[in-house]
């Protein structure tokens, strides 16, 4: 064994480390790989970048594009009054409807989206019905990573599987090659969820609403009252903040509301302040002279300005700037002119110290603001709004377009005209060229962590192949199982794919193991095409933990979910795929090809 091959091995390992440890945001621990195979001497620093101008990384830029067209031009929310008067008939109903919108979409677009799109429809439905979102939410993640499984842009780790098994050698998938074997493990997950489901899923868990319920508990005014010993001092140094730690979301001043301030901003006489505090603390506050609670006569010119302000329940998405970042250092009261009351993180609900709380993708917020300033916060894809669903208007001179162009890719690629990376090219050119998209619209509609995540994990793919570690590899699994048929090596990789996918990103796992099977296949001298399905199907059907795909991140909060629940009704379904893939993939991928 190498040098080189020693510090490759040594790299990977803490590339490893760092994605089960989650200390940095999947994307940053990719570049921060990448970067260590450059400065160690492993990778030149043509063959560590070599990923930013990688066909998978490119193509995948251009599906965001497309997808991103589509999704402007607001053909699909055409469908949603539809889709809710269907799913309002009944809860077996909204099941078949959502999970079969869920899996048809994603099939072409790209799955985070067609999340995003469906559970703000989704929660409305339950609102209406009195279901709880447990029930639904679950089941459109899971439905969406099936559909993504179904053709060639379903999911970026089919494009990047594809594309790095053209670069070794391999012939390119195409656009429909393994829709049958996807079909066929849709089917049996379809029919899990819809018998398992309902007797598995959380059947009382409270409402989305939850959050707004229990937080509105907590808010009140204050009048400062003359005899008040906060009166010109800076709210950073009141007793009001210092010693009862109360949250202030906005001041009504001389008639005025002021939402824009910061701690320090001096308190005045006759000010009136809506806070943010839990009932224990607002009972010592009745005993304390200096500020009268609402309810006396005063606070009434109040309630006429704070009208207009509502509170709105968001969900931070995949991709949202605010991810990893704190109110504090986001300094987000003065830049969106809204206050953050209480925070869903996991199983988490947070009433205090939210200033301090770092933010994550999937945390619902509670947010209060105007309507205006909580639309800014979603033009900017920061957020996306769960208290109600509003519509977009669908402009058919970009709907119709935009419509054909994403059709025309699909076609032309499954058709085998041209490749798929220069269909996707065509058709994001073709979006900006003929208005559908302006030029900086497009670039919003690229997820750019995506892009740099997976343009950082091919490096370790190539760095493996390079200093031979995906053949040593290789022959380790082909000398350990030497003994077992090729079904069984299947079925094992299978297993050990889905697994690490649990653990660490499907980008990494699918950019580590591709070389390694299409190795062994050589070594095994057997087709590597089931290998290469397996690692694509294993890589993307991952229903065990909230964090291993962005759809069930997404769902996580809204649902109300636990932890547990996850395990509870994934562990099963994926050990089920797992069964049923050992079975489908060789029959549509024989070992020994005609």
């Amino acid at each position: 064994m190498t040098v080189d091959l020693i510090i490759t091995f040594a790299i990977i390992a803490l590339g490893v480390f760092l994605f089960v440890r989650d200390y940095f945001s999947i994307d940053t621990t990719s570049i921060l790989i990448m970067a260590t195979f450059i400065v160690a001497g492993v990778l030149s620093p043509e063959e560590g970048f070599s990923g930013f101008n990688h066909p998978a990384t490119i193509t995948l830029g251009c599906i965001f594009v497309v997808s991103g067209g589509v999704f402007s031009s607001g053909i699909l929310d055409g469908l949603s009054y539809k889709i809710i008067k269907l799913a309002k008939t009944h809860y077996s109903i909204a099941l078949v409807v959502f999970c079969t919108i869920s899996g048809l979409f994603s099939a072409f677009i790209n799955d985070t989206a067609v999340v995003a799109l469906l559970l703000p429809i989704a929660l409305t439905v339950c609102r209406e019905t009195k279901i709880a979102p447990s029930r639904l939410l679950i089941p459109i993640s899971f439905a969406a990573l099936f559909g993504g499984t179904c053709t060639l842009i379903g999911t970026s780790t089919n494009i990047l599987v594809s594309s790095y098994a053209k670069k070794y050698g391999v012939e390119e998938f195409g656009m429909f090659e393994f829709s049958g074997a996807a079909l066929c493990l849709l089917a049996v997950g379809f029919v899990y969820m819809f018998i398992a489901g309902p007797l598995l899923l959380p059947k009382s868990r409270g409402g989305s609403n939850e959050l707004t319920k229990k937080a509105e508990t907590y808010i009140t005014e204050l009048y400062v009252e003359p005899n008040c010993g906060d009166i010109d001092k800076l709210l950073g140094d009141s007793e009001l903040v210092k010693d009862f730690n109360v949250n202030i979301l906005s001041i009504l001043r001389n008639g005025v509301l002021k939402h824009n301030f910061g701690l320090d901003t001096r308190i005045m006489e006759g000010d009136i302040l809506k806070i943010l505090t839990p009932p224990q603390t607002l009972s010592r506050l009745l005993d304390f002279e200096g500020y009268s609670i609402k309810g006396n006569q005063r606070m009434k010119k109040a309630e006429d300005k704070y009208k207009s302000f509502n509170l709105y329940e968001v969900i931070i998405p995949y991709g949202s700037s605010l991810s990893n970042r704190t109110l504090k250092g986001l300094h987000f009261r003065r830049q969106y002119n809204s206050s953050v009351i209480a925070i869903r993180q996991r199983e988490e609900m947070i009433y205090d110290k939210l200033t301090h709380t770092t933010l994550k993708e999937g945390d619902m917020l509670l947010v209060l603001g105007q309507p205006k300033d909580i639309q800014n916060l979603e033009s900017q894809d920061l957020v996306i709004r769960l208290s109600e669903y509003i519509k977009k208007k669908t402009n058919y001179r970009k709907a119709i377009p935009a419509v054909l162009i994403g059709v025309g890719v699909v076609l032309v690629a499954s058709l085998n005209v041209t490749s798929i990376l220069i269909s996707a090219m065509v058709g994001a050119l073709l979006m900006v060229v003929l208005g559908i998209l302006k030029p900086v619209e497009a670039y919003k509609a690229v997820d750019w962590k995506v892009i740099f995540m997976m343009a950082g994990v091919l490096s370790m793919g190539t760095a493996l192949e390079k200093n031979g570690g995906a053949e040593l590899i290789a022959n380790f699994i082909q000398d350990t199982l030497g003994n077992y048929s090729a079904h069984m090596t299947l079925s094992l990789i299978y297993l050990a794919t889905f697994i690490s996918t649990n653990l660490i990103s499907s980008k990494a796992t699918a950019a580590l193991m591709t070389p390694i099977v299409i190795t062994l296949s050589e070594v095994m001298q057997i087709s590597e095409r089931p290998f290469l399905v397996a690692v694509m199907f294993a890589c993307s059907l991952t229903f065990m933990t909230p964090m291993s795909y962005p759809t069930n991140t997404m769902v996580y909060a809204p649902g109300n979910y636990r932890f547990s629940d996850f395990l509870k009704i994934g562990t099963p379904l994926n050990l089920i795929i797992w069964l049923a893939a050992s079975v489908v993939i060789p029959y549509f991928f024989p070992f020994q090809p005609n």
